[in-house]
C-alpha cells in the first residue's frame, strides 16, 4: 500500500476505515527525515497498516486537532478514531511494537 499524503481536506476520509498511522511531521524537521524510509519499511512490511502523513506546516489544523505539540508525532488510528500516540524517532521494530501493542 503506498503512503498517503493527507491534508485538512482529506485527512477523516483518509483515517476513517481500519488500522491508520499518522505521521505529523515538516520539511524542516530532521528526526521526521529520519524516520520517512522507515515508515516505506513499515508500509511495505505491515500489509493490514495504513500509513497517512501529515505536513504540519501546510495541514496546522489538523495537527492542532490532536494538539501535535512537536514533531514527529504519530497517532495510531483505528476505524477513524485515535487509539494511540507516540512522539519523536522511533526504529522500525519499536514502531511495529507501538503499532502490535495499540491495536
Amino acid at each position: 500500500m503506498a503512503i498517503v499524503h493527507a491534508t485538512s481536506q482529506s485527512f477523516k476520509e483518509d483515517t476513517q476505515e481500519g488500522l491508520v498511522l499518522v505521521d505529523f511531521w515538516a520539511t524542516w524537521c530532521g528526526p521526521c527525515r529520519m524516520l520517512a524510509p522507515v515508515l516505506e519499511e513499515l508500509d511495505a512490511d505491515m500489509q493490514d497498516v495504513k500509513i497517512v502523513k501529515v505536513d504540519v506546516d501546510a495541514n496546522p489544523e489538523v495537527a492542532g486537532a490532536f494538539q501535535v505539540q512537536s514533531i514527529p508525532t504519530l497517532v495510531l488510528f483505528k476505524d477513524g478514531q485515535p487509539v494511540n500516540k507516540t512522539m519523536g524517532f522511533m526504529p522500525k521494530d519499536a514502531l511495529k511494537e507501538f503499532v502490535e501493542t495499540s491495536n
